[in-house]
């Protein structure tokens, strides 16, 4: 016996590829919305740990700018400090710049020198004196600008020949002379003493 089948067939399996069609579409959208949702958490997730992150960092750096600050603050303290010490020191050692200046004056000054007065106006000295020749004025220069460490920058101003009656019979023939010269700070003095020793040691 033949079946026949009068059944549009062709419109069912249209229509059950047409439904699969639509289920697969709208699992397909199901699956988009969810895999955009979760790349979406993933984002937000991902900035607010950077936010998180940022914050933090601000209030680190805002810590160590204050750090900063202060340290910056104490190194002013300690600079003011050291210049007082400076000062302090400074004062200390020309308190015994007279000493200085009396002791090397002894020291420098060749026989038949002799001072009539030494005027001293900070660091600048102004010394009158008699020699019993100009060889001993320029000695005394020598001795001023090279000799030594404490003094500096010799200037004569003046020389004039004179004479000296040590007896009604006995007259000898002399120089009077003005000079001026600068006395070295005591650290300055030290130090220049150091090179100068150091510099004579040598061959």
């Amino acid at each position: 016996m033949i079946l026949i089948n009068l059944l549009p067939h062709r419109e069912a399996a249209r229509k059950r590829r047409k439904e699969a069609f639509q289920v697969t579409m709208f699992l397909a959208v199901v699956v988009g919305l969810l895999v955009a949702a979760l790349v979406y958490w993933w984002f937000q997730s991902r900035i607010e740990n950077q936010q998180d992150r940022n914050a933090y960092l601000s209030s680190q750096i805002a810590v160590l700018d204050k750090q900063i600050k202060e340290i910056a603050g104490l190194e002013g303290e300690i600079n003011a400090l050291r210049e007082r010490q400076k000062a302090v020191e400074a004062l200390q050692a020309n308190r015994n710049l007279p000493v200085h200046l009396l002791n090397e004056l002894v020291r420098q000054l060749p026989e038949g020198v002799y001072i009539s007065s030494i005027k001293q106006n900070g660091l600048q000295v102004e010394m009158k004196g008699v020699a019993q020749s100009n060889e001993r004025v320029s000695e005394v220069l020598r001795n001023l600008s090279g000799n030594t460490a404490w003094f500096a920058k010799p200037d004569l101003k003046e020389i004039v020949a004179s004479t000296v009656a040590l007896s009604p019979k006995d007259q000898r023939k002399v120089v009077n002379f003005n000079l001026s010269f600068l006395l070295v700070l005591p650290v300055d003095a030290e130090s220049g003493a150091a090179a100068v020793a150091t510099g004579g040691a040598k061959p």
